[in-house]
C-alpha cells in the first residue's frame, strides 16, 4: 500500500503489518528520521550512522511481547467492524502518546518502519515503483480537488457527519467524471484501432483519465437529452493484453 510522505505514522505501520500488508510511503527528509536497533550491543558495519548514537534508540521488545494480546484484540474489533480503523488512528496519533497502548503499537511500527526504509534504501526498483503509485496518488487528488471547485475546496462544516458526506460525494463525482473520461478515451482509442492504427501497451500506459479540458464543471443543462439513454458499457478496448502477463 503505497502513501506519500505524511502516511507513515508509527501506528499506521503497525497496523499495516497486523492486517497483512506492506506499507510503502514515498519518503522524504531522510535526515529526520530514525532507524532502531534490535538491542543496544548491535553494530552495523557500513550503515550504523543511520542508527545515531551507539546505545540509544533501541526497540523496546518487552513492550511489544507484554501488549501482544491488546494488539490482536485491536485487529480483531476492527475485522469485526467494532472500531473504524480511522478512529483508532486518530486516537493513537492525538491524546493517547503518553499511553502503554499507543507505546505498543509505536514500537511495532518502529520496527516495521526500519525493515521497509532498509528495503527502500537497497531496491531502486522498489523505490521507482513507490515514486510511480504515489505520483499516481496526488494526480488523483489533484483532480478530486479541481472537481470540488466549491468554496476553493475548502470543508466549512464542523460536523464529523457533513464532512464525512462531502468527502464521499467528492469522491463519487471524482470517480464518475473519471469513468466518463475514460470511456471516452477507450472510444478513441477503438476509432484508431478501427482506422489502422497500432495500438501498444507502452501507448495506453503514458494515456491518463485526469483531464480538465472541455469537463464544465458547472454542468450543462439540456432538458432534450433527459430521456436519452447512454450506450451500453463496453469494457473491451481491443488491445491485445496478453504480452502484459
Amino acid at each position: 500500500m503505497h502513501t506519500d510522505t505524511q502516511g507513515q505514522a508509527l501506528p499506521v505501520y503497525a497496523l499495516a503489518h497486523l492486517f497483512g500488508f506492506d506499507l510503502m510511503p514515498r519518503v522524504r527528509n531522510w535526515k529526520d528520521l530514525i532507524f532502531y536497533r534490535p538491542s543496544a550491543e548491535v553494530r552495523y558495519r557500513h550503515i550504523d550512522a543511520l542508527f545515531g548514537e551507539p546505545g540509544r534508540n533501541v526497540i523496546d521488545w518487552d513492550l511489544i511481547e507484554n501488549h501482544y494480546l491488546d494488539r490482536m484484540r485491536v485487529v480483531l474489533s476492527i475485522q469485526e467492524g467494532k472500531i473504524s480503523s480511522a478512529t483508532l488512528l486518530r486516537r493513537l496519533s492525538t491524546y493517547s502518546r503518553h499511553n502503554n497502548f499507543y507505546k505498543a503499537f509505536r514500537e511495532v511500527g518502529r520496527v516495521i518502519r526500519r525493515v521497509q526504509l532498509l528495503r527502500f534504501l537497497s531496491d531502486p526498483q522498489l523505490r521507482r515503483r513507490t515514486t510511480a503509485e504515489t505520483s499516481k496518488v496526488e494526480s488523483y487528488n489533484r483532480f478530486s480537488d479541481w472537481c470540488r471547485f466549491g468554496n476553493h475546496g475548502v470543508i466549512a462544516a464542523n460536523d464529523p457527519d457533513e464532512q464525512e458526506k462531502i468527502l464521499k460525494f467528492s469522491a463519487l463525482l471524482t470517480n464518475a467524471v473519471i469513468f466518463h473520461t475514460t470511456l471516452d478515451m477507450m472510444t478513441a482509442v477503438r476509432e484508431l484501432i478501427a482506422d489502422g492504427w497500432s495500438i501498444t501497451l507502452e501507448d495506453l500506459a503514458v494515456l491518463s483519465p485526469y483531464l480538465t479540458a472541455r469537463i464544465q464543471r458547472f454542468g450543462v443543462y439540456a432538458t432534450d437529452e433527459i430521456t436519452l439513454t447512454p450506450d451500453a458499457y463496453d469494457a473491451h478496448l481491443g488491445v491485445d493484453l496478453a504480452e502484459a502477463d
